[in-house]
């Protein structure tokens, strides 16, 4: 390994120690707990690393959303064959839930987005509206059905699980369903996989 090498492997290390320090923070203290100071101490890393690194600790923040945000993150190229269509699409939603509800500090992040306007959140906007638009765009074409029609499945969908995972620690029962439990999430993804079955049996017919 070259001395370039070794300098890339070496900030991508400290950059994944430092966004994991934001994590713990958040998780362990809550999203007002999060500053420089606070990331440097945990890290064990200096501020100006920090800074050379990331900037601001709004860009720090965006780049913890932009690593870990499911939908930003998810390949465009996985969508298979119309006959696994079906299938895929349950596995894509349950892995939406279990990603939200696993990881504490991107469900208080993404509270924080809800309230917050600013430059670093219409980037995290404008990165899941491009990946989402290219996957509905491939499932609209395999499945050889419109657009909107895609965009408003996707939609209705991939919010009402946004909005339940993060009224979770808040909330914890949700029209009867424990959202606080495995059980009640299982009971949510059964009923999306029979709104994902319905609908696949209306593209056969």
């Amino acid at each position: 390994m070259d001395k370039t090498d070794t300098l890339v492997k070496n900030r991508d290390l400290t950059e994944k120690k430092i966004l994991d320090a934001v994590g713990e923070i958040i998780t362990e203290c809550g999203f007002e707990k999060v500053g420089i100071n606070a990331v440097a101490q945990r890290a064990n890393i200096s501020k100006m690393l920090i800074y050379r690194y990331f900037g601001s600790i709004d860009e720090l923040i965006m780049q913890y959303i932009l690593k870990y945000d499911y939908w930003i993150n998810i390949p465009t190229d996985a969508i298979p064959e119309i006959n696994n269509l079906g299938d895929f699409l349950k596995e894509m939603f349950r892995q939406q839930i279990y990603q939200l509800r696993k990881d504490v500090a991107l469900r208080r992040l993404c509270r924080w987005e809800l309230s917050t306007d600013n430059p670093v959140t219409a980037g995290l906007r404008e990165q899941r509206e491009k990946n989402g638009s290219r996957l509905v765009e491939v499932m609209s074409k395999l499945a050889a059905v419109p657009q909107d029609e895609v965009a408003a499945l996707a939609s209705v969908l991939s919010a009402s699980i946004s909005y339940l995972a993060m009224l979770e620690e808040l909330c914890p029962v949700y029209n009867g369903i424990s959202i606080q439990s495995d059980a009640g999430w299982e009971q949510l993804a059964k009923g999306i996989d029979t709104i994902i079955d319905l609908w696949i049996n209306n593209l056969k017919q």
